[in-house]
């Protein structure tokens, strides 16, 4: 590799949901390893989770005024006619002022103006896509790319060029590990010898999937089942009296490798960073996806991993009258506990922040 300096820039927009931030945090935590002396800068937005994470991670941020399309909410929409060009200003005033060399975008409705001023600019384009179906952003953004980096490989055929899209898997943070579990159950204050179910639904919480796991609860407690349980910080004010000696309950988790290594079995949300996490670490799941997201991916992304039985997928019209039976079913059978815990691995693609960091390296001239 040349030397280094700080003449290598490089840019990362996304945000609005972890599955379109941590991926790139971990592709740009690599691009950091390997040229410790760049330059990189996140742009997202103001309020949400990437305003939190990104700092945390030791990188500078910048924000745009922008948010994305919102079904149903007339005034907020219209809020787009100003948003748009304000947010094109600032993204010109932000790339003038970096020159990236690269600028990398996660497919999010933030990354939409400022990778467009950034191809429009001079800079080199990388684009991840998470999803089984490509989100807005990157088809709009698609031809400015160099490169296009899918988590599956059925993606490829959405985009218009092929030749320039490689299914490399979705990025995670190099420190997601597993510690022996009895162990990561005492830690959190769980009694090891009994099974532990991990809920999770999404960086921002989900009502269906809280409102069934409370009234549940006295189920799983009589099966001796304990519960880890992550609200989402708006509804934990609503459920957080419900803890008890078994049941743990969390706005959110900041320490997933505990968490993670202490679940027997996972309910989750179906965003593809998620997935990406359990099949690197091979944990049995059951998979309730969202069908309030765009192009209903979470639903294609959970089937695809049904159809080769690496999952238990539950929709969420029928938490309530079938969750329950399928917990305990799942986790009360170590066979099929097993049998997940080795298929979902088959999935699992531990390189590909590496991959990509060193393609937007070479992409930058200093490889």
């Amino acid at each position: 590799m040349k030397n280094i300096d700080s003449k290598y820039r490089f840019l990362f927009a996304g945000g609005g949901t972890g599955g379109h931030i941590f991926p790139i945090i971990a592709v740009a935590e690599k691009v950091r390893e390997l040229l410790p002396n760049s330059e990189i800068l996140f742009v997202g937005t103001a309020n949400k989770i990437e305003s939190e994470v990104v700092p945390k991670a030791g990188f500078n941020y910048k924000s745009i005024w922008i948010s994305g399309f919102i079904r149903g909410e007339v005034f907020q929409n219209l809020m787009l006619l100003l948003k748009v060009p304000i947010s094109l200003i600032q993204s010109f005033m932000i790339v003038r002022k970096l020159k990236p060399g690269v600028a990398v975008g996660s497919g999010a409705y933030v990354s939409a103006p400022i990778i467009k001023v950034a191809a429009l600019t001079g800079s080199k384009i990388v684009l991840l896509e998470q999803n089984y179906l490509p989100g807005i952003s990157n088809k709009l953004l698609q031809n400015d790319a160099s490169e296009i980096h899918t988590t599956f490989e059925e993606s490829i055929k959405f985009f218009k060029d092929k030749s320039k899209v490689r299914a490399t898997g979705n990025p995670i943070r190099s420190e997601l590990k597993l510690i022996d579990k009895n162990e990561a159950k005492v830690k959190l204050g769980f009694n090891p010898a009994a099974k532990l179910i991990l809920v999770m639904g999404g960086s921002g919480g989900s009502f269906f999937i809280n409102e069934t796991i409370k009234k549940i609860l006295p189920q799983l407690v009589s099966l001796k089942i304990q519960v880890n349980w992550q609200t989402g910080n708006r509804y934990y004010e609503s459920y957080k009296l419900a803890g008890n000696e078994s049941v743990k309950i969390y706005p959110f988790f900041e320490n997933l490798v505990d968490v993670y290594s202490a679940a027997d079995l996972v309910i989750a949300r179906a965003g593809s960073t998620t997935l990406t996490e359990l099949s690197v670490l091979g944990l049995p799941t059951i998979l309730v996806p969202s069908p309030n997201v765009a192009g209903d991916h979470q639903r294609k992304n959970a089937r695809s991993l049904e159809e080769k039985n690496a999952v238990k997928v539950i929709e969420e019209k029928d938490l309530s009258s079938n969750l329950f039976e399928l917990i305990s079913n799942t986790i009360s059978n170590n066979e099929v506990l097993e049998e997940l815990k080795e298929n979902i691995k088959h999935f699992a693609k531990k390189d590909a922040a590496e991959t990509i960091a060193k393609r937007v390296i070479e992409l930058a001239g200093a490889a």
